[in-house]
């Protein structure tokens, strides 16, 4: 089957599939489970009202059950144990053996994986700051343009780029040839009509890491711009009008008046960029591979799992990523629920 056609199938599928299973459930429940007849009718009714909210997040349950709680939880118990073949079994047959702890202590005593957490913290302080920060200014510069509009696509389009996508591109930037040919590299092509030395800019310890942040501040400013652009318009005109009165330069109203009633708005992009960065693996992987240092969680754990076909240590190293994730979830969850109360 083509492969459009199999995609249209599956859609077509799907959504009449939902539809069936919303329109039958409600009928089982309201003629047969819940009849809204008889000497208990209004009784009925208000059961079923009860029950209706969970038999429409029943699917919704059940999916998050299987594809997000069920990986953790197998993710937990392969961490606490070691896979090793059967003796006399087939190449794909393993035994599982609990050691608890065991591999925990062997991750932390390697190298990598703290060379790997002190990259991740590195790019926790870095790339939600300047994210955030260019964001905000690109969205209070481009509303007072006349071609704003224009200028918020433009900043905003490598959103629409995959991390893999920008990784190709910004390894074109970085680009190196031999001293003495043409440079394709847009860095070292300014280097060299300088006068400088092409460099081969992801090699260079440490300073490596701040170039390959680079493509995810500039992945991430279009989509911190967007959210902070909005708030920025939500400021009622009347503090700004009241400011400009009292004698506030274009700097104070800006500081004092503004950022401080879209402080939560910030503290949301900052927190949802700090995720990303936490999960960030595709932009390392393409462009470095984790060498010359700058290996992350991510990259860290697959490795482990993939290429060193070591389960125990690469889910202890998922359930590191997990734990890092996990209070700045809740924190949103919580922010999120004061803002609709």
């Amino acid at each position: 089957m083509h492969p459009a056609l199999q995609g249209l199938l599956t859609i077509a599928i799907g959504v009449s599939g939902c539809i069936g299973y919303f329109y039958f459930s409600n009928l089982i429940l309201d003629r047969f489970i819940f009849p809204a007849k008889g000497p208990n009718a209004g009784r009925n009714i208000t059961r079923a009202n009860m029950v209706r909210p969970w038999l429409f997040l029943l699917p919704a349950i059940i999916a998050l059950g299987l594809y997000l709680a069920y990986p953790v939880i197998e993710t937990l118990r392969l961490s606490l144990t070691e896979r090793v073949p059967v003796p006399g079994g087939g190449p794909g047959e393993y035994a599982y053996n609990w050691v608890g702890a065991e591999n925990y202590v062997k991750m932390m005593a390697e190298p990598k994986f703290w060379e790997a957490m002190r990259n991740n913290m590195l790019w926790l302080i870095v790339v939600p700051a300047f994210s955030t920060a260019f964001g905000l200014l690109a969205a209070q510069l481009t509303d007072r343009l006349s071609w704003g509009n224009v200028a918020k696509s433009l900043i905003f389009m490598p959103m629409a780029i995959s991390f893999v996508g920008a990784s190709v591109i910004w390894k074109l930037v970085y680009d190196a040839r031999p001293e003495g040919q043409e440079q394709i590299g847009i860095l070292n092509a300014i280097v060299t009509s300088f006068g400088g030395e092409p460099q081969t800019w992801l090699t260079i310890p440490f300073w490596n890491s701040f170039f390959l942040m680079v493509v995810l501040i500039w992945i991430q400013t279009g989509f911190a711009m967007v959210i902070l652009s909005a708030a920025l318009r939500g400021i009622p005109e009347e503090t700004v009008e009241a400011a400009i009165v009292d004698g506030a330069n274009p700097f104070q109203i800006f500081f004092k008046i503004k950022v401080p009633q879209i402080k939560s708005t910030i503290m949301v992009v900052w927190t949802t960029i700090t995720l990303v960065v936490l999960k960030v693996f595709d932009i390392v992987f393409a462009m470095t591979n984790g060498q010359w240092e700058t290996q992350v969680l991510a990259n860290y754990m697959f490795d482990k799992l993939f290429r060193a076909n070591d389960w125990g240590i690469g889910s202890a190293s998922a359930m590191v990523i997990m734990l890092l994730v996990t209070p700045i979830l809740v924190w949103n969850v919580r922010n999120a629920r004061k803002e609709m109360r």
